[in-house]
């Protein structure tokens, strides 16, 4: 599990869980897990493309959710958000069956950024992850507090002099390069779900945007290490087990949050009565 050939994948994993765990409290606090469930697929026609140009799938990606982001905050303007999402997917992947048909030899690329392929990670993967994952880490970081803001009250961020509008683009910017180096890890079925669990769980254990943050990071980093310490042992693929995990862990969270409300509930109840609990 721990042999040189699995080097690259702890690193790569790392850097990947990290990110997602970060730009996932966004993602939940925003209410946006569907534009984090249709970048990736909407990013996936991208590596076809490369593919067939004989570049690295990394660029497709990049350039295909550059694509996304454009077209989920143009089309946004003109009316429901979650329209402008779904037609932005329908259209990226249209284009994504069009590449896909005109190669005989990318079943296997399919399969793996589908479903991701941790364990078959490469050294010279590592640095462009590793800069694209600080780059959308560094971004959210400067603008933290105008994107809690923004997620928060638009209304209030609008008075203070900030554009929801530039957020949101912002927004969709980070999640973009988010996307683009998660897809190879866990694929682009279930990256979302290492986006959306971790920082969900967190929102349901504290009511405290940076611990929260922390939480989603720390939780994210629990979910993919061992995920893929499953996956090892057992050959099955990664991609089930972040997607499993993240269900069971968010389930826990939501006890605990009914737990801690009832005792909270109880011990109102029991002041109001007797002045003393």
């Amino acid at each position: 599990m721990f042999s040189s050939i699995m080097i690259n994948t702890w690193i790569v994993a790392t850097l990947v869980a990290a990110v997602a765990g970060f730009v996932g409290f966004f993602v939940v606090i925003r209410s946006s897990s569907f534009a984090a469930h249709t970048l990736p697929l909407g990013t996936f026609p991208g590596a076809a493309l490369a593919s067939l140009l004989g570049v690295n799938t990394l660029f497709g990606l990049i350039a295909f959710a550059g694509l996304g982001v454009i077209g989920i905050s143009q089309l946004g303007r003109l009316g429901r958000h979650e329209v402008a999402t779904a037609l932005s997917l329908v259209m990226l992947l249209a284009l994504g069956t069009l590449f896909l048909s005109m190669s005989r030899q990318y079943s296997q690329q399919v399969y793996a950024l589908l479903f991701g392929e941790v364990l078959g990670v490469s050294t010279t993967e590592i640095l462009p992850v590793a800069a694209i994952g600080s780059l959308s880490v560094a971004i959210a970081a400067v603008l933290f507090r105008p994107l809690l803001l923004c997620s928060i009250s638009p209304e209030l961020a609008e008075v203070q002099g900030v554009s929801s509008r530039r957020m949101e683009l912002w927004f969709l910017t980070i999640l973009a390069l988010a996307t683009a180096l998660s897809l190879p890890v866990v694929g682009a079925l279930l990256v979302f779900s290492l986006m959306v669990g971790p920082a969900a769980v967190a929102r349901t254990l504290t009511d405290s945007p940076l611990l929260a943050t922390l939480l989603s990071v720390v939780l994210s980093l629990v979910t993919v290490w061992t995920a893929i310490a499953l996956s090892y042992l057992t050959n099955w693929p990664v991609g089930f087990f972040v997607g499993g995990l993240g269900a069971i862990f968010y389930g826990l969270g939501r006890v605990w949050r009914h737990i801690n409300t009832q005792s909270r509930r109880r011990a109102v109840t029991c002041a109001d009565r007797t002045g003393a609990c």
